[in-house]
């Protein structure tokens, strides 16, 4: 099993844990991580587009000129496609772009992507992550104290409201429980800071 140290809020080391390799120490998928980072920004996407279709435009309810006799090409309606201020043809209309990777196949792109994590030496583990209040002063002091000076994302066992307040106005920075773990936000951090309690948490469910 691979070790790595557990750290304080104040940088120190005060042990080591011992992680499952199930988990953290699998070789990474690169296919697996793409389908799934794909699959998740596709999922974000609002799909609100929409354009109007010659049913929809306003006007061209009366036919412009008579069918035949004029010279000109007959035409039934000013607000056909061909026309100025015509309808759309086949244009976007509101959609969900979203779709499900298999269970198997998401369960493996989140190990591999901590897997990258620690192979990288960017995990780290903190002992605890507590504060009194929900101060931003006191959680930059947390984020000097690891060293961290780039995107990191912090994964907790459970939700702690002074951690995720404090924590909210600080560019790069980004808090989530453990259930709520997901590849774009693990590839997307140059640190990860796991509690030891979360690190616990997903082995009990990926493992």
């Amino acid at each position: 099993m691979t070790k790595v140290s557990v750290l304080s809020q104040t940088g120190a080391s005060v042990g080591e844990i011992e992680l499952n390799d199930a988990v953290f120490g699998i070789e990474p998928n690169e296919a697996v991580l793409f389908d799934a980072v794909i699959a998740q920004r596709a999922s974000l996407r609002q799909g609100n587009h929409k354009v109007k279709n010659r049913s929809e435009v306003s006007g061209g309810g009366r036919k412009p000129w008579r069918q035949k006799g004029t010279g000109r090409a007959r035409q039934g309606s000013i607000r056909s496609p061909q026309w100025r201020g015509g309808g759309v043809v086949f244009g976007p209309t509101p959609r969900s772009y979203s779709y499900k990777l298999p269970k198997k196949v998401r369960r493996l792109a989140l190990k591999s992507a901590l897997s990258a994590k620690v192979v990288e030496q960017n995990f780290v583990v903190l002992d605890a992550l507590q504060l009194d209040a929900p101060k931003t002063k006191d959680f930059v002091a947390i984020l000097n104290n690891l060293n961290i000076d780039s995107k990191a994302l912090f994964v907790t066992a459970e939700l702690n409201e002074n951690v995720a307040l404090s924590a909210r106005n600080i560019p790069g920075v980004t808090v989530l429980t453990a259930a709520g773990i997901n590849v774009l936000d693990l590839l997307g951090h140059d640190k990860v800071v796991f509690t030891k309690a979360a690190v616990e948490k997903v082995e009990e469910v990926l493992g």
